[in-house]
């Protein structure tokens, strides 16, 4: 009897929520922030520009694992975000690059219970009862934070 063998060679430690879908695990920049301002991220000693960091990429809130999405690049040291993900000064965050819908990733669930999720086919999807320590092996781009109680997510490529 056949099986199919999962073999991935990249993962990243990922936030289900409703604001970005799952990043590539490229980084872009890292940092802290400097002021909290609603829907924005103004890292005074970031270089936004000169790191390329694009429209459509990225953030994460390390401290309070809260994502969002940069909808404007307005200069070097400030974005625009579709979240307001920052509730002090000196949470640190990382970017990532956005990810491509053709470069869907499986899931490692660490603490199981439900997952709501959009596939590579744009489907969204509620699975119930998933195990933890399990691997989900379907394509998926989002995980959303509504919707899903499992933890402990790992994006696998």
């Amino acid at each position: 009897m056949a099986y199919q063998k999962l073999q991935t060679s990249v993962g990243l430690n990922i936030v289900s929520t409703d604001n970005a879908d799952i990043p590539s695990p490229a980084v872009v920049e890292v940092g802290t922030n400097s002021t909290v301002v609603a829907n924005a991220l103004e890292d005074l000693s970031a270089t936004f520009v000169a790191n390329n960091v694009q429209v459509g990429d990225i953030v994460y809130n390390t401290v309070t694992l809260q994502a969002a999405t940069i909808t404007q690049v307005i200069d070097n040291t400030r974005l625009l975000i579709n979240a307001s993900i920052f509730a002090v000064v000196g949470e640190a965050y990382v970017i990532y690059a956005q990810n491509s819908p053709n470069n869907s990733s499986v899931l490692f669930v660490g603490t199981g219970g439900k997952l709501r999720v959009i596939t590579a086919g744009g489907q969204d999807i509620t699975f119930d009862q998933i195990l933890g320590g399990t691997f989900l092996p379907v394509q998926i781009l989002k995980v959303f934070k509504t919707g899903t109680t499992a933890t402990n997510l790992i994006a696998l490529w």
